[in-house]
């Protein structure tokens, strides 16, 4: 069975295409994707209740919706934020939470907020339940007003319901959503006075507008011969319909048209609850999310070919601009997996022709595209799409690839020169080495099962690596013991008289005597001596366990990209247009750079996410502007930290944010402390003091604190018996007032496939001045013993009940699970490092004796909280696999002692990667820690091969010196190989990783070539000292559990 592709030539042939053509039919189907997907975990709850301020939205709206979502298991945390006018809950799933499981999850919450509604109060809308997609859009595009006169709209809202229509029909679309888009609604604008004269409110006005709007069926007439629909001819179909409807007042039976009380007409919703202004101009934006199962860059072309046809249809003033394809980065990437593949395979193919010969080398060099398309062909079985973290799981396990192969082509061929027939070489070969080379596949496929399993966003982040790891090295222990071992067979049959002259390099690989003999001595120096040779091999190990404590912590570094985030703020109370102008000027400030391409805004809500992890959810917020920044070149440090100095002096009224893009999960702010407790002013005391010093901090450039922010109320101070004898309580007051300034719905107009609501309201100017307002006349809704000496029409104008007075209440409250708290945040300056700045604030809390009373407390959040999160998930599965491991390493080797020496070998390549990263000062992050977990199965391989060799020689195991010299000296040429292949696998993320690979690289390449040492000298006089003590009187063996003498 060992030789089958070796006696049937026809068979390997056949095998190799078979594999050639699945790779590459593989890599053509197989979806792409510029990121990983995560699963949807988050949602976000909205309540709406208008005039209510925050404490009434915390009582009345977010604690009965907080009792319900307790009693849900799974979720992991909800935080709600309760402000003026809204409730916002955002809920957060636990990470054990599985794909198949979120949508019933879902749908309980779903079912809990519907009960939670129905103890809302009257006036609140019903909460909805938004599941948010941790994904990126595939396409953004916008519908632009490039006209110099206002707006249309009415006319930008359908022709970007025709556009979404059309997006939506392309095969591949998941879903399409507008952002900017403003709904169009027929506005009754009354005139108050007359109202009051007529003696009805605007209630009893909305109301006998919805009575004549019978949009139902009367029923049907039914004979023996027809059934007929009936229908009252009464429905609202037009604006002169509308401004025809009779009114009904007085006691008398008295009418008058809408017309004579009111302005009816057509109208956008103001002011808009959001507006997008790209590179400046109004315009309604489509984003497009792509079904992950599908070819992003197929999809793309197809999108652009419709958008530019739908171009034509458009008139003069409106265009289709694209301000986002992902399908240009994904492109990106693959492309640089090509050429890293290439590259790499070439570096691969030169080392090894220089240190086992051309021979080697093609075997080699061919194994190494064979194998890349079995784990292609494998990711498609498995349903792996390409994207960054899998396509690097791939460049991550080009050296590994050929490892097995590289041990066994060398063997091989030493059998052969030793004078083994081929079939007794390949059997001799695949017996002394198939179970070693499985030990160390199944170890390292052990050291990246961690990766695959870590549950949660992270693990969903950069499982994939570790998948693509270990497909690659059980494909590349497939292959070695079929394809390469018989083509080595065959190659070095072919070219038998070759194999015999060793005088040139080119044909048995790289030898120098000197060298050979210098090594030699080495070897047989530290043999003698082999305690000295464990000693040398600990130094640099423990020098790397003594440094990681000096290590800078990073979770996960920025992105090199080509785009920034940007966010505006202002206080509470300012008004979207406020908003919209000063993010036009904030454009053309930044526009005057030359690193600057174009500058897109969000008003009144967040981006749509153009990047993975990007923090979104708000939506209504007028005070709130959220964008993105188009450069002509890579972001880098320096220019952001200049350009967010550049805002702050300029626009001191607002706090503007300038921030890199982030790989990892999201969060708001990098640096987050929660204090929690009861009282608000004692949580805003505590926020404000922390805060304070916080700001002292070098690096940081913004702050924040959720209970800080003070608004401005407007309070009618209402004489509450005036008000009775008026006919009137606090809360008919309260309704009319609302009713007239806020509006209130009565009936709507089908206009085409568009159901346009009909409001009622004062005019924009009557309800922007105090004093119109304090003007208009409320109508009594009891019995009026004030008519005469108040109004001589019975309605009472609002200054003759009340007098208005400025307030200051609380902008937000904040929640989380249910308790109180003050969130501190710290924005900071790009390249400064969160861990060291929360190290700084931390200390500084200490050193001023900042304490929390008795039952307030405080935890850290930010980026730390989520890195010791996906730390502790990581860390969790480590026992478990250590144990498999070491059941391998035991089963395989036969000992307990030689996995003891494994195990030590594991250990010093953690500290040789710790070390490796102080060397080259990389901080420690996520990916330093994943590279850690990796390098303890990939370090291990070279001395599981070289113990084995050991073991297998009769004079080596029993302690001889020079046998095992000999042995080692053997071994070296296909250990330095597999060092240097692997290394080099590395060289494409160290070159153009950018900040967020290298010290996943630096980590196992460094670990890898400190192993390699350690491999050579460790492990044998490891071995030797365990033997010669074995043959020492009364040694214990661990062997049998006897001593023996």
């Amino acid at each position: 069975m060992a030789t089958l592709f070796y006696r049937n030539f026809r068979l390997l042939i056949l095998t190799t295409l078979l594999v050639v053509v699945w790779g590459i039919s593989a890599f053509l189907t197989l979806p792409r994707l510029e990121d990983p997907e995560l699963v949807s975990r988050v949602a976000v709850v909205k309540t709406f209740f208008p005039g209510a301020d925050a404490e009434r939205i915390e009582v009345l709206v977010t604690d009965p919706i907080e009792q319900e979502l307790a009693t849900i298991e799974e979720i992991k945390s909800y935080e709600s934020t309760s402000q003026t006018g809204s409730s916002i809950i955002d809920i957060e799933l636990l990470d054990s939470v599985t794909v198949a499981e979120v949508d019933p999850i879902w749908s309980r919450i779903r079912d809990r907020i519907s009960q939670a509604a129905n103890r809302l109060p009257a006036g609140a809308t019903v909460p909805e339940l938004d599941e948010i997609d941790v994904k990126a859009y595939a396409l953004i595009t916008a519908l632009t007003w490039v006209n110099s006169e206002q707006p249309n709209y009415a006319a930008l809202n359908r022709l970007a319901e025709y556009l979404e229509d059309e997006l939506s029909e392309l095969a591949g679309t998941e879903k399409v959503v507008k952002f900017g888009e403003l709904s169009e609604e027929i506005l009754v604008e009354v005139d108050p006075y007359k109202l009051a004269n007529l003696g009805i409110t605007a209630q009893s006005l909305s109301n006998q507008i919805q009575q004549s709007d019978a949009k139902v069926s009367a029923g049907q007439l039914r004979s023996q011969r027809n059934d007929l629909v009936l229908e009252v001819e009464s429905e609202i179909d037009s604006l002169e319909r509308i401004r025809q409807i009779p009114i009904q007042f007085g006691n008398e039976g008295q009418f008058a048209t809408l017309a004579d009380v009111a302005t009816v007409y057509k109208s956008v919703i103001d002011p808009p609850n959001e507006l997008s202004l790209i590179d400046g101009n109004p315009a309604v934006v489509l984003a497009v999310f792509v079904k992950s199962d599908y070819q992003l860059d197929q999809w793309s072309k197809t999108a652009e070919k419709t958008l530019s046809e739908f171009q034509k249809t458009l008139g003069t003033g409106l265009k289709i601009e694209t301000i986002f394809n992902q399908s240009n980065y994904v492109e990106e990437r693959l492309k640089s997996l090509i050429s890293n593949l290439i590259i790499s395979g070439f570096l691969v193919f030169a080392v090894t022709f220089f240190l086992m010969g051309w021979k080697s080398a093609i075997v080699i060099g061919l194994t190494l595209p064979l194998s890349v398309c079995m784990v292609l062909g494998l990711m498609q079985l498995l349903g792996i799409p390409l994207h960054q973290m899998s396509v690097t799981g791939l460049i991550v396990a080009l050296g590994l690839l050929i490892d097995t192969v590289i041990i066994v082509v060398d063997e091989v061929g030493h059998k052969l020169q030793s004078g083994f027939q081929p079939e007794a070489a390949i059997s001799e070969t695949i017996h002394h080495l198939f179970f070693p080379l499985l030990a160390s596949t199944m170890t390292t496929a052990l050291a990246f099962v961690p990766i695959v399993i870590l549950p949660g966003p992270s693990g969903e982040f950069v499982g994939t690596i570790g998948m693509n790891v270990i497909l690659a090295v059980s494909s590349s222990l497939f292959l070695s013991i079929t394809i390469a071992i018989a083509l080595a067979a065959k190659i070095n049959q072919a070219f038998t008289n070759e194999g015999k002259s060793r005088s040139s390099w080119w044909r048995s690989g790289f030898s120098n005597s000197i060298l050979t003999r210098v090594y030699k001595i080495s070897l047989q120096g530290l043999f003698r001596h082999p305690l000295l040779g464990i000693a040398l091999g600990l130094i640099l190990p423990i020098i790397g366990f003594i440094q990681v404590k000096n290590l800078p912590q990073q979770f996960f570094p920025s992105v090199d990209r080509d785009q920034l985030q940007v966010e505006l703020e202002l206080p509470t109370a300012a008004s979207i247009e406020q908003t919209k102008t000063l993010a036009l000027q904030a454009r053309e400030v930044i526009l005057e750079h030359r690193e600057i391409k174009q500058v897109h805004w969000f008003i009144g809500r967040s981006a749509p996410r153009y990047y993975y992890n990007l923090a979104t959810g708000r939506e209504q917020a007028a005070n709130y502007a959220q964008g993105f920044l188009q450069l002509n070149t890579i972001a880098e440090a320096d220019f952001v930290n200049s350009l967010q100095q550049e805002m702050d002096a300029i626009f001191p009224q607002a706090r503007i944010l300038v921030r890199q893009l982030e790989q990892g999960p999201p969060f708001d702010a990098p640096v987050e402390l929660r204090i929690y407790g009861f009282d608000l002013e004692r949580l805003r005391s505590l926020g404000q003091e922390a805060r304070r010093l916080l700001t002292e901090v070098p690096g940081v450039t913004q702050t924040r604190d959720s209970l800080s922010e003070v608004q401005p109320q407007l309070a009618f101070q209402v004489d509450e018996e005036e008000a009775r004898l008026a006919g009137l309580d606090l809360g008919s007051v309260s309704q009319q007032l609302a009713t007239l300034l806020e509006g209130n719905l009565g009936g709507s107009i089908i206009e085409e496939t568009e159901e346009l609501p009909v409001r009622v309201r004062v005019s924009n100017t009557e309800r922007g001045n105090v004093n119109q307002i304090m003007g208009l006349e409320l109508q009594p809704t009891g019995t009026n013993f004030s008519q005469n000496r108040l109004s001589s029409t019975g309605a009472i104008p609002v200054s003759a009940l009340a007098e208005i007075d400025l307030q200051p209440q609380s902008s937000e409250i904040t929640r989380r699970n249910g308790q109180r708290y003050n969130l501190i945040q710290g924005y900071i300056a790009s390249g400064k490092l969160p861990s060291e700045i929360l190290t700084d604030w931390q200390q500084r809390l200490t050193d001023t004796g900042f304490e929390m009373p008795p039952r307030y407390w405080s935890e850290v959040a930010g980026e730390a909280e989520q890195q010791g999160d996906a730390q502790g998930r990581l860390f969790a599965t480590l026992p478990i696999i250590l144990i498999l491991a070491m059941s391998v390493l035991v089963l395989s080797l036969n000992s307990f002692r030689s996995t003891l020496i494994i195990g030590a070998v594991a250990l010093c390549s953690v500290g040789l990667g710790f070390f490796s990263l102080a060397l080259f000062g990389y901080p420690f992050g996520f990916m330093s820690l994943i590279g850690t977990f990796g390098l303890v199965g990939i370090a291990i391989n070279d001395s599981v091969v070289v113990l084995a060799a050991l073991k297998d020689d009769p004079e080596a195991s029993r302690g001889s010196r020079q046998a095992a010299s000999l042995v080692v000296l053997q071994a070296t040429r296909h250990v330095m190989a597999t060092t240097l292949s692997t290394m080099i696998g590395f060289v494409p993320l160290l070159i153009g990783g950018g900040r967020f690979w290298p010290p996943l690289a630096v980590a196992i390449a460094g670990g890898v070539g400190g192993a390699t040492l350690l491999a050579l000298y460790f492990v044998p006089c490891s071995y030797l000292l365990i033997a010669v003590a074995n043959r020492s009187p009364k040694s214990f063996d661990i062997e049998s559990g006897t001593a023996r003498s």
